[in-house]
Order: C-alpha cells, then sequence, then structure tokens
C-alpha cells in the first residue's frame, strides 16, 4: 500500500534567525533608550529660558545729580550686548575656550572623547579631568544644568548644548556667556571684569589685557596677577599665540602684546562707592522693604533685578556733613587717649590681604588709612593695607595711652589688629576712632528731600545708622513743636506765660512732680512766649503746654510723626524718644509754612528697561526742563504734602526760633549773616546734645551723645557742642546760595512790639543792627494782637531809631519794612 504524501512544512516569518535577530536589537534600542532617557535625558530644563533669561544685575544708585554714587551687587555685572564686545575679545575667548565655536552644532566631539579618556585615566585617584566643553555647554551648565562633576551632568550638558544650538543664534549663545561667567573679584562677565581688573572700559583695554581676561574662566585664583604672576603671563601668551594660529592676528601684534606686563590694578573697591555710606546703606534697606533682597523675592529685588535708582544725595552738602560730624567728634572725644583697633583678626601665616579685604573697612576721613598689623619688627609695627602695599608704624607715632589702662598704644597692639592710621614722616601714626558718636541730616524742607546722612563717624566701621536707628530724647528741641500747639489754640508770641515754680499732681502712686529750669534757676517771672523759647526755660513751655492741654500738643507730635506719646507734661521737655531724621523732618514742616512730606531719599526707582517703577503712577514733569519759554504757560508739578500745622502758626514759630540766633541760645550762628531759624536741645545728664535748624534752602539737625547714654560732662550743651558743628557745616553748605527770608503766609501781620512786654509800640522802630532791641517786628495772625487805643508820639526816640520827620516820610509798616529788606 503506497504511503500519502506528507504536508508541506509551513516556514514562518518569525523562523527565519535575521528577523528576530532585528527584532531583538531594536527591542535592545528601546530598552537602551529609555534608559538613556531615564538617566539623561528626563526632566532636561527648556531651553525656551534662555530667550527670555535675564542675568542677575546688580541695582545702580545715583546722587541727585545723576553722578553714580554706589552700587549693590553679589555679583557685579553689566549686561551688554553681541555688538557691544570687541572683536579681538570674542576672538581671545574663542582661542582660549572654543577655537571651532562657529563651526560645530553644540558639542566639540574630539575634545569630549579627550575629556572622556582623561576621566577614565584619572577615575578614582582624586584629580578632576580636564572639561573638554564648549562655549555652549558651558553656557547650558552655568545657566539651566549646575556644577556637579559626573558623567551624568557631561552628558545631559551635551544634549541640552545640542538643543541650545537649535534654539538660538551662535551670537546669542557667546553674548549669554560674556554676560554670565564669573572673572574673580566678584566680577561676573568681561565688562564687569575690565573693570575690577584694569579699571577700564572694555573698549580702552590693550590686546594682552584682552587676551588675560579670556584666561580667566579656567579659574581665575589660579592666575592672579599679583599672586600667580608667572602662571598669568604663560597662560595669557599661549591664548595670543592660539589667536595667531587662528588668524585672528598678527605675530607681530601677538608678540607686541606678549612683551606687556599684564598692568593689572591692586583689588580695590570702586572709587564712587566711597560716597556717602550711611545714606546708601539706608537707601538699601527701603529698597529691600519695597523690592525684596534676592531673585526669589521678584524681578525686581535688589541684587537681582537691575534696578537704576534716582537718590536726591547732594554729594558737596553730604561731604560737609560727614566733614563737620567727624570733626565735631574728634574735638569732643580728643584728649581721652586710643579707644583700641577697629578690630582683631586671627592670621594664618602671611596670609593677610584677603581677611583684611574680608572686613570691608576703608577709613574715608582726612588722610587716615585702615591697616591691619602683621608683625612687629623692633620698635616698630608692620602694617598691610587693602591696596596690598605696606608700612611701619614706629614706637614713637604709638604713644597715645590706651583709654581706661594708660599703657601706650604701641604696647597694646596685637597681630592681627585692624588699626587707624595716618602718614607721618614716611611712616605711620596712630589715630583714634572716637568712642562718642552721634547722627545728622539735611533735608529740603520744601519737597521733604534728604540731602544728607551721617549717622556716625565711618559706616565701615560703625554700621549702626545713628541718624535713623538711634532713637533718643530731643531735649529742648522739642519746645518749637510745644509752643505750636500753643499758638494753633489762641495764645500769641507776645502771650505773658510766668517763669516760676510749677507743680503738677499726678496722682496717689506718682505723686506730686515739679519742674524745674536748666540749671535749677527757679524762674524770671512773668515773659513773653518769645522770650521763654529764645531763653529755653522749662518752667515757661510745661506752663504753656499745660495750659495748651497736653493732649493737643502730642496730637501735634503725633501729626509730625515725631512720636506717639501718652500726654503727660514730661513729653513737652523732650523726654519721648525721636530720631534726628523724624526731627529735622519736623522743623522743615515749620519752615515749609506747615505742610508736612514724607523725608524721602530715593527720587524714583527704574526697572533694568528704564521703567519707572516707583512711585506709583510716576509722571515726568514735561516741559520742566525746557532750554527756553516755549510760549506755554509754566508747567507746574502736582503739589504734594499734607498741611499739619496752620501756616501761619508754623510762620510765627520760625520768627520766633529766629531770635534764639539772634540773642538766645545759639548765638554763634548770627555771624553767617542769613536768616536762620533753630532750637538747641540739652536732655538730662546732659546724655545727648542737640541742634536743629537751618534756612528756607535747608534745614539740618544733629546730636552727640554715647551710644549707650552716659553723661558727657556738665559743660556740655547744645549750644556749646552741637552749635560749633553745625556753624562748621553751614559755612561750607550755605557759600554761595542767596540769603533768602522766611516768606510769610498771607494773613499775617507784623506788628511793632516791646520785646520784653509783648505791648504794641507807635511812634518808633526796630532798629536793624542791633540782636537785641527794645523794639522789634513779631508775627501776629489777624486780630490776635493787642489793638492801639490810639496815637501818640513817643517821648524819646532811641538814639538808633529814625527821626519823627524820617518816621512820617516812610509811610506803612509795610513800606519801611520794603525799604529795610526785611525784619531783621
Amino acid at each position: 500500500m503506497a504511503s500519502e504524501p506528507s504536508e508541506p512544512r509551513r516556514v514562518t516569518l518569525w523562523s527565519r534567525w535575521w528577523v528576530r535577530w532585528s527584532t531583538c536589537l531594536v527591542a535592545l534600542a528601546l530598552v537602551a533608550f529609555g534608559v538613556f532617557w531615564l538617566v539623561f535625558a528626563r526632566d532636561l530644563p527648556s531651553v525656551d529660558k534662555l530667550k527670555a533669561y535675564q542675568p542677575p544685575l546688580p541695582t545702580n544708585v545715583r546722587a541727585g545729580d545723576g553722578a553714580p554714587i554706589y552700587s549693590y551687587a553679589r555679583e557685579r555685572r553689566v549686561q551688554l550686548a553681541f555688538a557691544e564686545y570687541p572683536p579681538l575679545l570674542v576672538r581671545a575667548f574663542l582661542a582660549a575656550e572654543d577655537k571651532t565655536f562657529f563651526e560645530h552644532h553644540g558639542v566639540d566631539f574630539p575634545g569630549l572623547a579627550g575629556a572622556v579618556i582623561d576621566y577614565a585615566r584619572k577615575f578614582g585617584t582624586g584629580q578632576r579631568a580636564k572639561g573638554g566643553s564648549t562655549i555652549t555647554q558651558q553656557v547650558a551648565k552655568n545657566l539651566l544644568i549646575g556644577n556637579e562633576y559626573s558623567p551624568t551632568r557631561k552628558v545631559r550638558e551635551a544634549l541640552l548644548a545640542y538643543k541650545i544650538e537649535q534654539t538660538l543664534t551662535k551670537q546669542q549663545i557667546i553674548e549669554l556667556y560674556l554676560n554670565q561667567i564669573f572673572l574673580g573679584r566678584n566680577a561676573y562677565g568681561v565688562e564687569a571684569a575690565s573693570h575690577a581688573y584694569f579699571d577700564k572700559e572694555l573698549d580702552e583695554l590693550t590686546l594682552g589685557q584682552l587676551a588675560y581676561l579670556a584666561i580667566l574662566p579656567k579659574g581665575p585664583a589660579n592666575y592672579d596677577p599679583f599672586r600667580s604672576t608667572r602662571r598669568a603671563l604663560d597662560r595669557r601668551n599661549y591664548v595670543l599665540r592660539e589667536m595667531v594660529r587662528n588668524g585672528f592676528v598678527t605675530q607681530a601684534q601677538a608678540s607686541a602684546a606678549a612683551a606687556e606686563p599684564i598692568g593689572a590694578i591692586a583689588r580695590r573697591t570702586p572709587k564712587f562707592e566711597r560716597v556717602g555710606g550711611y545714606f546708601v546703606e539706608e537707601v538699601r534697606r527701603r529698597l529691600i522693604d519695597r523690592f525684596g533682597e534676592s531673585a526669589d523675592d521678584g524681578p525686581n529685588s535688589v541684587y537681582a533685578g537691575g534696578l537704576w535708582v534716582r537718590t536726591s544725595l547732594d554729594r558737596k552738602v553730604q561731604a560737609d556733613a560727614a566733614e563737620a560730624l567727624r570733626n565735631g567728634l574728634l574735638r569732643f572725644d580728643s584728649g581721652r587717649g586710643w579707644s583700641g583697633p577697629l578690630r582683631h583678626l586671627d592670621l594664618e601665616g602671611d596670609n593677610w590681604l584677603a581677611p583684611l579685604l574680608n572686613t570691608n573697612i576703608q577709613l574715608d576721613y582726612s588722610d587716615w588709612r585702615a591697616g591691619i598689623a602683621i608683625a612687629r619688627e623692633g620698635d616698630a609695627w608692620r602694617l598691610g593695607f587693602a591696596d596690598g602695599s605696606t608700612g611701619t608704624l614706629p614706637r614713637s607715632a604709638a604713644q597715645m595711652p590706651q583709654r581706661g589702662t594708660g599703657t601706650p598704644g604701641f604696647a597694646a597692639i596685637r597681630a592681627g589688629d585692624i588699626l587707624a592710621v595716618a602718614p607721618s614722616g614716611g611712616a605711620f601714626a596712630l589715630r583714634s576712632i572716637p568712642r562718642v558718636s552721634g547722627g545728622m541730616v539735611v533735608q529740603e524742607p520744601a519737597s521733604g528731600r534728604i540731602l544728607a546722612m551721617q549717622g556716625g563717624f565711618d559706616a565701615s566701621v560703625q554700621s549702626f545708622n545713628r541718624a535713623t536707628q538711634a532713637n533718643r530724647q530731643p531735649g529742648s528741641t522739642i519746645k518749637p513743636i510745644v509752643y505750636s500747639a500753643a499758638l494753633e489754640h489762641g495764645m500769641t508770641p507776645a502771650s505773658i506765660i510766668v517763669d516760676g515754680p510749677f507743680c503738677v499732681y499726678q496722682g496717689a502712686r506718682l505723686g506730686q512732680k515739679c519742674f524745674r529750669n536748666f540749671g535749677n534757676s527757679r524762674g524770671a517771672g512773668p515773659h513773653t512766649m518769645r522770650w521763654g523759647i529764645e531763653q529755653s526755660r522749662n518752667l515757661m513751655t510745661v506752663r504753656a503746654a499745660a495750659q495748651t492741654g497736653m493732649g493737643n500738643v502730642v496730637r501735634l507730635m503725633k501729626a509730625m510723626q515725631i512720636g506717639d506719646y501718652a500726654p503727660y507734661l514730661a513729653y513737652a521737655l523732650g523726654a519721648g524718644e525721636t530720631t534726628v531724621e523724624k526731627m529735622v523732618n519736623a522743623y522743615g514742616v515749620l519752615a515749609n509754612q506747615g505742610r508736612w512730606h514724607d523725608p524721602s531719599l530715593i527720587d524714583f526707582v527704574q526697572d533694568r528697561g528704564g521703567q519707572v517703577i516707583w512711585p506709583e503712577n510716576w509722571r515726568a514733569c514735561d516741559g520742566c526742563n525746557a532750554p527756553d519759554w516755549n510760549g506755554q504757560a509754566m508747567p507746574r508739578p502736582a503739589p504734594r504734602g499734607r498741611q499739619v500745622l496752620d501756616a501761619m502758626s508754623a510762620y510765627q514759630m520760625v520768627h520766633i526760633t529766629e531770635g534764639v540766633i539772634q540773642r538766645g541760645t545759639a548765638t554763634q550762628l548770627r555771624d553767617l549773616n542769613r536768616p536762620i531759624f533753630g532750637k538747641t536741645g540739652t536732655n538730662s545728664g546732659p546724655t545727648d546734645v542737640w541742634f536743629i535748624g537751618g534756612t528756607p534752602q535747608m534745614v539740618a539737625g544733629l546730636y552727640l551723645g554715647y551710644d549707650s547714654p552716659r553723661s558727657l560732662g556738665g559743660y556740655a550743651q547744645g549750644g556749646t557742642v552741637a552749635v560749633p558743628i553745625f556753624k562748621e557745616w553751614a559755612q561750607k553748605a550755605y557759600a554761595g546760595l542767596p540769603a533768602l527770608p522766611f516768606r510769610a503766609p498771607p494773613g499775617i501781620r507784623m506788628v511793632r512790639i516791646d520785646r520784653a512786654s509783648g505791648r504794641p509800640v507807635y511812634g518808633t522802630w526796630p532798629t536793624m543792627d542791633d540782636p537785641r532791641p527794645a523794639v522789634i517786628w513779631e508775627a501776629f495772625k489777624p486780630q490776635s494782637e493787642a489793638r492801639r487805643a490810639r496815637r501818640t508820639a513817643p517821648t524819646a526816640a532811641p538814639s538808633a531809631a529814625p527821626t519823627a520827620a524820617a518816621t512820617r516820610a516812610a509811610g506803612s509798616d509795610s513800606d519801611f519794612l520794603q525799604k529795610q529788606g526785611g525784619i531783621y
């Protein structure tokens, strides 16, 4: 029986070996890609962020005239566009960092392979392999990934570099790089580095200096121009050779550049940042309160937002105020011995420069310098300074006894002490920073703009700002505010107040309180309000406050933002604490006819794009700076501020306190020969002495006292210690300014009165050249002056007064005032 034919064998695709192998390879590739994505590509940052990337920029601060005065920077950087970079600078960086930058697509594969081999060779040795990164990879690392040292980061960096090249142009990438790269000395970006190393603009640098900047990304500390000069020169010359090899410069140009020294300057603070230490620090505090400190606080932060700040600082007025206050502190402190070192540092070996620079102590008084005691060499100490130079302090120039011990300063000095010294005969002499301190503020009363602020002897040594942060008792400088409240409630400058014993019952717990005058004087009997202010009589002040009502007095103090006090009579004598800034602003209200302005240090703030972001709703005054009249109405900025005191009351108080200068407690200022109002102050102890006053153009105030309040000595008074400081400032600050009188507001009546009794006088005229005339002009509100019953001629005219014929010829009081040119 024949067998049946067998069924043909089925051949499937999977049975073919090449199909199975291909499928396995595809699966492995997919698995590998998945692993690769999970390890390297997952969570890669978006490259789109680079399109809108804004590097952290410092906040630049300018004075009222637009001059730069400070820069708040944790990363000093000046942002430039690609077109603003000198072409040779770009070529120098390409020669040093990435010769094929304009040819590759983000990764230099030969360089990357070399880096991988170097990493494998050095693995486990603790040594760091060479980078092999292109400029694009460095941008990816610096801006998006971070600086972790690992192969994973390197692969992620390469992937991201490829994506960056697809998104940005080469010019945009190099611009990001040159603006962002750290180059040492707290300089980020090449423009900031140009100033940090050479104090020049980029376009002023030589080829050799451009090449030096190009070597710094490899490690700024490795190529320090002073500590590693040879190494820096070798690397710089290598960059010059690479520039020749790549056709960027000629051999002759490179040879000439290689023959140059590096030419770097010593590390130092920019010159313009030595202006207004306390002022700019107060500006910084207020900006941080408003905009935040770092990038996490918003796009307009102080240390990253790139703000442009126009302040109210007047550089000349600031310099005059700083010098006057410092001189006054030194005068008061002289003869008390050496106050000791500014700070002490623990030195390691001969490394003294970096620790000294880190303290940021930089005295700017006269020719004083801050130097660190390095070592004692016989009868002299070797000193080091922030610019890297050294000097000597001989024993003979440091014999000032240390305060409280009597030990000569030379023997008390220890290595690591930072000292105040001044040049003396080829060496240096020891100086002493005063322990007594104080604060001073100068303000423009018409606007509230603060023109100057000095909060102590030196901001780099004593950062506490006594002008705004020290709460002190203002003493008698509060009296014009007390009497202003009295004028608001019915009194006049000619009101009679008894200068005599005054006691009040304060309840069963506190009992009877009796007030007294300075020096325990029992009183001089009835006198005018004017006399009481000019002579600073405490008993008259508390009596006037009691008659006015302390509730009314403290309400005015609160309205002027001096302080929020309880209605106790002691506050009428300056027992409440306040600051110099607040008191000066209150006196500015008096000079500004009762109109209040917030005391301001900042005129306006612009963001990095130039848009004004503060004050809110700020508007430019169109036409205010026009070179000539355009035929239109004068531009008038919108009025600011608010009325907190009647204009006539304010003027009356200014007019009264002009008498403090003429015949009161501040007669030292009389020879300034201009209308000045003001008031001295001396509180209990005395622990603080004050003076506040000024002219229609500027009002200034200051106090002097110890930070931990203690007696200044019984001889210290506002008129003998504070007034000379004000006078030294005023002689310089007012020089060249017109002697403007204070303008009386509408409604004020100028009446001739007897200065002693306050009664109206007729038939004679005040004398202009006598500071203590029997007859004066007094300012009254309508219907408040005493009325005359009849008109009679005086029996005898003062010798300096005009004759009767002259009086008749003079006409009205107004005519006479116009002819005489004013009241005094």
